[in-house]
């Protein structure tokens, strides 16, 4: 390890001095971590080209004034504690100098968003039965195969990984999912029109990169996924917000003046998990079409559809050029991947690229790699449908236990996807307070606010909803919490009839 220390010859200070003066410095300033080592006085030496002695000597003065500890046979560190700190410690003490106590007042703020975009959420040990959403089962996961895939293409990665690759992605697997989007969404689509990205968020990112900026409207569905419109405000972008009802965004609702960009999510809308209909995808795309905006297609989990053929995609569908595919293999290996692709018009290309190339320089290649030989082999079309059939059970399942012990229960948003929209039958308590229940006997149900949507308007039925993910519990777990879930209202009932 080198340590930033500069040492001036000609200086009047001594070369000991020195050495002092900028190790307390780095110190303070939390540079050098307590308990990390610091280089021995001979690897020191040798970097500042001076005498052994003088940095040993300055070491000794450092240990001398609490600065660093030595530990015999081992080498000399950081200690846990400064002088400083001490000094701070006592009563009625306070240190100007300290660097936690000084504000720049006049620097700008960063941006900081609002609410909690992210994905992530801690695991609840509280829970033995959690229908959160977003989550894939762990055991369905190709642990064996992905094993080999990854050993197998490990073969050929020194020199892959020794220099910088494509920033739009590994051509294979492009290839790959342009002839999986054929048969699979009815695209015709060319590799050269495939991004690779780190899933649909950086994928909605590198969209608002290329079309938003102080003040641009841009269209999203109300309600609709948080990360979306956050990261759009981000960008400065003026949120128009469009209602959905149970055939998807409502086309009359749509601005006048159009909008620059458009979000959808028409397969399987978050949150509320309708369909996007036939005659709405051609009237979006005529609207689209007559006011130059461009559409961005979030097709996040439509590998899932139990009940019917999916509709075709509004790319496939669009004649004017103006729409953007994006979708991930979140939901269908695991969102820790971090990959998904983006489809881009022809004449986006080149653009699309170069911003891509700016932000990452590309995706990691070893599991682009591994991704192209399970997609080569067919895994990807085995694995697709055996979990497809796993996670259809378990929403039946789900369907059956809240209409077996909620009489009354309606359940929207199952035909595809990976939750269901619950809403909640006469006599049951509003969906924050059914939470706090459940929770209170280890089952987790999410009402709105504690999922990742996004509202622009007050919904009246707001708290009466909770979205409930299957894809994790077992049919027998889903209906043992859901027996669980009644007992513990019905006695909640009794405690407390009101």
């Amino acid at each position: 390890m080198q340590l930033p220390i500069l040492i001036d010859s000609g200086s009047g200070e001594t070369l000991q001095n020195q050495i002092i003066r900028q190790m307390q410095a780095l110190i303070r300033n939390k540079q050098l971590r307590p308990g990390s080592p610091v280089p021995s006085s001979r690897e020191l030496s040798k970097q500042l080209h001076v005498s052994r002695n003088t940095v040993a000597e300055a070491y000794a003065d450092l240990v001398d004034e609490g600065y660093l500890c030595s530990r015999r046979a081992i080498g000399t560190f950081i200690s846990d504690t400064f002088p400083e700190d001490a000094i701070a410690a006592r009563p009625g003490h306070s240190s100007s100098r300290s660097p936690s106590h000084r504000r720049a007042v006049n620097l700008p703020l960063p941006y900081t968003g609002r609410g909690k975009p992210g994905l992530h959420r801690p695991i609840d040990r509280a829970l033995n039965h959690d229908f959160s959403l977003g989550k894939v089962d762990s055991g369905s996961f190709p642990a064996g195969t992905w094993r080999r895939l990854t050993l197998e293409c490990l073969g050929g990665a020194a020199e892959r990984i020794s220099e910088y690759n494509d920033p739009a992605g590994l051509p294979e697997l492009r290839q790959l999912i342009a002839n999986y989007l054929g048969p699979a969404r009815g695209m015709v689509v060319s590799p050269e029109q495939i991004l690779i990205v780190g899933g649909c968020q950086q994928g909605m990112n590198l969209a608002a990169h290329l079309f938003l900026g102080t003040n641009t409207p841009v269209v999203v569905e109300a309600p609709c996924y948080r990360g979306a419109a956050f990261l759009f405000e981000s960008y400065g972008a003026r949120i128009i917000p469009v209602p959905v009802d149970d055939h998807g965004l409502r086309i009359s609702a749509l601005p006048d003046q159009g909008a620059k960009l458009a979000c959808i999510t028409p397969s399987h809308q978050f949150p509320t998990g309708v369909t996007l209909s036939m005659d709405r995808r051609l009237a979006l795309l005529d609207w689209a079409s007559r006011h130059n905006t461009y559409v961005l297609e979030v097709d996040y989990d439509a590998d899932f559809r139990y009940e019917d053929s999916p509709l075709p995609s509004l790319y496939a569908l669009d004649r004017a050029a103006c729409t953007l595919y994006m979708s991930s293999f979140s939901h269908a290996i695991g969102p820790g991947l971090r990959l998904g692709y983006m489809v881009v018009p022809r004449n986006l290309i080149q653009a699309a690229t170069t911003i891509k190339a700016l932000t990452d320089n590309g995706q990691p290649w070893l599991e682009q790699a591994i991704l192209a030989q399970f997609i080569r082999e067919g895994g990807l079309l085995h694995h697709l449908k055996r979990i497809r059939q796993t996670y259809r059970l378990r929403r039946d399942a789900l369907i059956d236990a809240l209409h077996h012990y909620f009489p009354g229960s309606r359940v929207t948003g199952a035909e595809s996807g990976s939750h269901v929209v619950w809403h909640l039958p006469p006599g049951l308590p509003p969906a924050e307070d059914l939470k706090a229940i459940a929770h209170s006997c280890g089952i987790g149900v999410y009402p709105l606010d504690d999922s990742p949507s996004w509202f622009h308007q007050d919904m009246a039925d707001r708290d009466r909803i909770l979205l409930l993910g299957y894809t994790v519990l077992t049919e027998q777990q889903i209906n043992a919490a859901m027996g669980v879930l009644q007992a513990a209202l019905a006695d909640q009932d009794r405690i407390d009839p009101a």
